[in-house]
């Protein structure tokens, strides 16, 4: 296996499952009402919504920078505000988020390990980093989705 199939693996595992470290970011996901993403049942914390907004976009990102392109998010691209909570854009939101998803795993796919070591345009880092640094993020934010779901259903 090389690298970059290693790669593609974690970030898969991560998204929608067999991840050593148990629910994958789609298994937390399942079951989630609109209602439920876009309450705020910690005042000061994300909603879900927000949250799997913010996983997009910086999947979006990666892909975009392995594209070449040199991108930073301004605050309200980093952290998009839920406009419209009605089930049809939660679905909206959760069918962005697979494509999008869907869309840089083919990207990575395409990569040879040689790629691995190349900057990412405007960072001061590798494109490895990059890619471990995104599925380390999608963790991250899956571990307070998962914590906000029990909050929400307790």
């Amino acid at each position: 296996m090389t690298e970059i199939e290693r790669i593609a693996d974690q970030l898969r595992r991560a998204y929608e499952g067999e991840a050593w470290h148990g629910p994958s970011l789609r298994e937390i996901l399942s079951g989630i009402t609109a209602e439920q993403a876009a309450r705020r049942p910690l005042a000061q914390a994300h909603t879900i919504w927000e949250l799997v907004l913010h996983i997009t976009v910086w999947e979006s990102v990666a892909f975009r920078r392995l594209a070449g392109e040199a991108l930073e998010p301004t605050g309200e691209q980093d952290w998009p505000p839920v406009r419209d909570s009605s089930h049809a854009a939660w679905k909206k939101t959760l069918d962005d988020l697979d494509r999008g998803h869907h869309q840089l795993r083919q990207a990575i796919a395409g990569l040879t390990d040689a790629r691995l070591n190349d900057p990412v345009p405007g960072k001061g880092y590798s494109v490895y980093f990059m890619l471990h640094g995104l599925i380390q993020h999608d963790l991250y934010h899956a571990g307070q989705i998962a914590l906000l779901k029990k909050a929400l259903i307790s």
